[in-house]
């Protein structure tokens, strides 16, 4: 059947009609240009990394778009034959069973609110394609939070031939409320019962078959690690698809109260559970709750990431670096050689290739270690536990609790952090958590950071991974307070209010993925942010490389742009150079440090580097102190959100002027805390 698309939801070798672009005139009269119009036949042919840019062909010739304009074409297509909806309560395994069905990779997380918008892939079942949606996780149809509304609203107005509804098996009464709701608009629904390889363990029993006679529909008990176990949840979408619409007619609406007794009187019937609760669960949560050890902890574990990061990335990132500096020597030996001029040698080597093999080999091992190191606490269960031990901290700010999770999110991206507010129910705390994510450092900021704390403070002897360990800890904490001092300003101003009532489910603790975890650090977060921040940093260092060898008399246009900044740098205990650095890093904040060591290479007589050690001595041979590095550190923590995020930020609230109150934000806090210390600090 004839199915509205966007373009970027076009599978590769597809083919589809054209019936919208959904752009501003500028960008309509453009594709018009290439042949873009209504009626307009197209055929994906492949996608980029990441899934863009995209290329298809269209009337003869192949053109490649951007994702993010293919999501603006809109396409009518014969793609599926059926649609099948993946709902279910949040932290159910539904984006597990999505990768697992679909081959995609939904970002997975052993949290309530993880899937915050839908995703949509393709699956081949017994010959048929099928289009499956994922929608987020709610717990009722009915409005309460942004997901719950957009799940609500995808649910009722996306047409599709069955629902599939997953449950929690070591939790089915939360689940089952869920399916009578859903019941009561259609009887084309499926329930599959996830975890239960989980359920075993704790000793619960499902008498599926019971339950199912019992709603009238399909159940089937699955694993969704377990791929093997999703034949017969599909087999019995199938089977409910092909029923006539009036053969099983909806059940009588229920009010909330009904559904809960009747939820638990089905629970009653078809659940054995042991009376004893989880023994292990409440023993770890004595620990990471507790009165006395909750806070301990919680330092601890963020140590222990940063003790291990630090240790781990030193060797690699020594022998990238010799490797990037082993290839530049040989491309100028073969340039050298063909006789290249001395001006395209210099922009490829000492302008491209040495920028973006600093970025490569200062970034990499860190992200390396970093990101599985935190999808590993993310996947066991362990940041829900931190939002609930800084609730009190939250509510004192008038902040909801929540607000934590995004915090989190936002060590690994303040986009994503910033999108993740959807979760806070109260507009004006959602507000509040969206304007000051940026002020906890995202793991582009991270290598800046851990690079700076190793050469001016911890040294690099036997003992310097834990001195730095500590004081990139050190550094987090600041950054968690300044969080927690604006968030208060803001709600007892501007955003003044009480804070609303902290509804979080604590999920259980379960074994981590180790598979899963390396794919989705390695591939969803370590390789996309150092491709950002290499498409950003390579044409960035040809352009400092251009400027520092294009002279005005005696001068570089670099050393005349620094110039002219060097006395807002100064106020701000830097240089003209670095505040460039920062300017320039607003595409993404990974290329802060290397455009600034660029442009020292640029004007110093120091031609190469091969180390921490080496960078060391450029930055001090440029004027370098230990105020000039506090100062750094301080801005790299409170400057700029990334262009990224900032467009997030408008893309979440639709208003102008609170994007650009998040930009000022965190630069007025930066500029305040470095122009105190500039003065303070010999």
């Amino acid at each position: 059947m004839s199915i509205p698309i966007c373009l970027s939801d076009l599978p590769a070798g597809s083919s589809g009609v054209i019936t919208d672009i959904l752009t501003d005139d500028t960008e309509r009269r453009r594709l018009e240009q290439l042949g873009l119009i209504a009626g307009t036949v197209v055929r994906c042919r492949m996608r980029g990394i990441g899934g863009s840019p995209i290329a298809f062909t269209a009337r003869g010739a192949t053109i490649a778009l951007r994702k993010e304009t293919c999501q603006k074409i809109m396409l009518s297509a014969d793609l599926y034959s059926k649609t099948y909806l993946l709902a279910g309560n949040p932290n159910v395994g539904k984006s597990t069973v999505f990768n697992a069905l679909t081959g995609l990779r939904q970002h997975t997380g052993n949290w309530c609110g993880k899937t915050v918008s839908g995703a949509s892939g393709i699956l081949k079942h017994n010959g048929t394609i099928i289009r499956l949606i994922d929608t987020p996780g709610t717990y009722s149809l009915s409005s309460d939070t942004a997901e719950e509304e957009a799940a609500g609203r995808m649910i009722r107005e996306t047409p599709h031939d069955c629902i599939i509804c997953i449950c929690d098996a070591s939790c089915p009464e939360r689940g089952l409320r869920l399916v009578l709701e859903l019941l009561e608009r259609s009887r084309k629904v499926v329930l599959g019962i996830n975890l239960m390889d989980e359920a075993k363990r704790k000793h619960i029993r499902i008498h599926l078959q019971k339950l199912s006679d019992l709603l009238g529909i399909p159940v089937i008990g699955i694993t969704a690690r377990k791929r093997s176990t999703l034949a017969p949840l599909l087999d019995a979408a199938e089977r409910i698809s092909a029923q006539k619409a009036d053969a099983s007619p909806p059940a009588q609406p229920r009010t909330p109260e009904e559904r809960i007794r009747y939820a638990e009187a089905l629970c009653r019937q078809t659940v054995r559970a042991p009376k004893v609760p989880h023994r292990r669960t409440e023993q770890a949560d004595r620990l990471l709750t507790g009165s006395f050890l909750k806070y301990p902890l919680m330092l601890a574990l963020l140590f222990l990431t940063f003790w291990l990061t630090f240790v781990g990335a030193n060797y690699p990132s020594a022998l990238l670096s010799g490797l990037f500096s082993a290839i530049c020597n040989a491309a100028q030996s073969g340039l050298d050689q063909i006789g290249a001029p001395a001006w395209l040698s210099g922009a490829l080597i000492q302008g491209v290739l040495r920028g973006t093999g600093w970025v490569i080999s200062v970034m990499l091992p860190p992200m390396a270690i970093f990101f599985p190191l935190f999808t590993l606490l993310e996947d066991i269960g362990i940041l829900p536990r931190i939002a609930f031990n800084l609730d009190h901290c939250c509510a004192k700010c008038r902040a909801c609790g929540k607000q934590a999770l995004t915090m989190t999110m936002g060590f690994g991206c303040n986009a994503v952090g910033v999108t993740e507010c959807r979760i806070i129910q109260s507009k004006r705390e959602r507000l509040i958590a969206i304007l000051t994510n940026a002020l906890v450092p995202c793991n582009g900021r991270f290598p800046a950071l851990l690079a700076i704390i190793t050469i001016f403070f911890a040294g690099q002897d036997a003992g310097h991974s834990i001195r730095a360990a500590v004081i990139m800890t050190l550094f987090v904490l600041l950054s968690i307070a300044v969080t927690f001092a604006a968030s208060a300003f803001l709600g007892k101003t501007v955003l003044r209010g009480q804070p609303s009532s902290f509804v979080l489910e604590l999920p259980p603790y379960r074994m981590p993925q180790i598979g899963q975890i390396l794919v989705r650090s390695v591939l969803d977060r370590t390789i996309f942010v150092l491709g950002r921040a290499v498409s950003v940093a390579a044409p960035v260092s040809l352009l400092i490389w251009l400027l520092a060898n294009i002279h005005t008399g005696d001068r570089s246009l670099l050393l005349c742009i620094s110039d002219f900044l060097q006395p807002a740098g100064s106020f701000l205990g830097l240089d003209g150079v670095i505040l460039l650095a920062f300017l320039l890093g607003i595409p993404a904040n990974e290329i802060v440090l290397p455009v600034a060591v660029t442009a020292y290479l640029g004007s110093s007589a120091l031609s190469d580097y091969g180390s921490l050690t080496d960078l060391h001595a450029l930055l001090t041979a440029n004027g370098w102190h230990i105020r000039t590095a506090v100062c750094f550190l301080i801005f790299m923590l409170f400057h700029s959100p990334c262009a990224t995020t900032l467009l997030t930020v408008y893309k979440e609230t639709g208003s102008k002027k609170l994007t650009f109150a998040a930009f000022l934000l965190p630069v007025g806090i930066g500029v305040l805390i470095c122009s105190v210390l500039s003065v303070c600090l010999p």
